[in-house]
This record gives C-alpha cells, sequence and structure tokens, in this order.
C-alpha cells in the first residue's frame, strides 16, 4: 500500500472526520459564547463598579513619565479579564454537561432491553414424549 493510500486511508477514517466536525463546531460555539459573555452577561456585572469589566485591574505601580522624557508603563494585575473567561469556561462547560447529559439519555431509550423472546415451542419429539410420559402417569 502506497503512502498517499495510507494517508487516505487514515484521513478518511470515521472518528477523524467526526474529530474536526466537532472541533470546528466548538470553534463556531466558542464564539457564540464568547459574544454572549462580552455582549450580554459582563455589561450587568460590570454595573456594580460602573465601569466595563475589562476594566477592572488592581494597579500595582501606576503610568509615569520618566526623567528622561520615556513613559513607563502601568503595571497592573488584570483580574477583570480573569472573571470574565472564568464566567465563559463555567458556561461553557455546563452547556456541555447538558450537552452529554441528553446524549447519555437518548442513549439508554435507544439501547432499551428488547422484552425477552418467548420461550420457543417444544419440538416434535418433545410434544411425544409429553404425552407418552402423561399416558405412563396414569
Amino acid at each position: 500500500m502506497g503512502f498517499l493510500q495510507e494517508f487516505k486511508d487514515f484521513a478518511m477514517r470515521g472518528n477523524l472526520v467526526d474529530l474536526a466536525v466537532g472541533f470546528v463546531m466548538g470553534a463556531a460555539f466558542g464564539k457564540v459564547t464568547n459574544a454572549f459573555i462580552n455582549g450580554v452577561v459582563m455589561p450587568f456585572v460590570g454595573l456594580i463598579q460602573g465601569k466595563d469589566l475589562s476594566d477592572w485591574k488592581l494597579v500595582l505601580k501606576p503610568a509615569e513619565t520618566g526623567a528622561d522624557g520615556k513613559e513607563v508603563a502601568e503595571v497592573a494585575v488584570q483580574y477583570g479579564t480573569f472573571i470574565s473567561v472564568t464566567v465563559e469556561f463555567i458556561i461553557v462547560a455546563f452547556v456541555m454537561f447538558l450537552l452529554v447529559k441528553a446524549m447519555n439519555a437518548a442513549k439508554k431509550k435507544s439501547e432499551a432491553p428488547a422484552p425477552a423472546p418467548a420461550p420457543p415451542e417444544p419440538s416434535n419429539e418433545e410434544k411425544l414424549l409429553a404425552e407418552i410420559r402423561d399416558l405412563l402417569k396414569k
């Protein structure tokens, strides 16, 4: 088998294609979640301090202009961004939990045990033997 044929067999394997589709869907879901968090949820959270959540920070050293006229950037801990990403992660994890739970429930329904089959009819020989047994008991 040639190298290209082997690669084609590998690339077209069902699990790999499913993984690629899942990856693309996950990326799209991430964008939707990000837009929802930053556009809908975080403005309400930002009302707590009256500013956008991404502006929340703990300034360790403020920006200043040095003696030579160069500006030194501020040093700050951007905890607002961390909170935003954490909330986004929690929402994505919760949605994935609900999705997996729904998939498992659907799988259980499809794998429900079939009713036990009726016992097979006795063969002609068994019927005759049962008749002989019953006649001998009399």
